[in-house]
């Protein structure tokens, strides 16, 4: 007998929740209280990525002095609604991972497989697999009733130098969280069909 039964397709409403009738908001109301972002947190974490290297570093932007120091960064068309949300998320990625790797992925010495490589070599590892956290968190987020605004449009290397001077975690993108405001979205865009996107073999 398996010892757990297969996971059964989610009803749905929750596929409508995370992906069908979610959207990309542009403004937000409420609140975001940090007991939430740590049961954020404890979703994403458990995101797969390769060797369990969890790559990816948050800063979860919600003081007025953080917000002043994102600020700058930002390009024209993002400062107001990032300014106004109640929590702005910094999705970063941690060049130096590997030094995790001895608790995160204890069974063998992944550690030796990524500490001789270039930087390049690592960006291209840290960046992928910080992209999927990052991805995680907007489908968490949904999944615990936030809404989402995930943006570029900024100047990555003031935002590092803002958050992360004097370490080797750099910046990816921003994702803005609260309860969104149905008049802040466009109308949805349309999407690539199967066969434009995909194919069997």
């Amino acid at each position: 007998m398996p010892d757990s039964i297969a996971p059964s397709a989610l009803a749905a409403p929750a596929l409508d929740q995370l992906f069908l009738q979610a959207r990309t908001y542009n403004a937000f109301d409420g609140e975001v209280g940090d007991a939430q972002l740590h049961r954020l947190y404890d979703l994403v974490k458990f995101g797969p990525t390769t060797a369990n290297t969890c790559p990816a570093r948050f800063v979860f932007v919600k003081s007025a002095a953080a917000k002043a120091r994102l600020g700058p960064a930002l390009d024209e068309g993002n400062y107001r609604k990032t300014m106004a949300a109640p929590c702005t998320v910094i999705v970063a990625y941690d060049l130096s991972f590997y030094e995790k790797t001895p608790v995160l992925f204890p069974h063998t010495d992944a550690k030796g497989w990524f500490d001789t490589k270039s930087d390049a070599e690592l960006t291209t590892i840290a960046l992928r697999n910080g992209s999927l956290q990052g991805a995680y968190l907007l489908l968490a987020a949904r999944a615990l009733g936030l809404d989402c605004g995930p943006m570029s449009g900024f100047d990555n290397a003031m935002v590092d130098e803002a958050f992360f001077a004097g370490t080797r975690i750099r910046s990816n993108f921003l994702v803005n969280l609260g309860h969104g405001d149905r008049a802040s979205i466009f109308p949805r865009s349309p999407r690539l069909g199967f066969d434009e996107a995909c194919r069997i073999e």
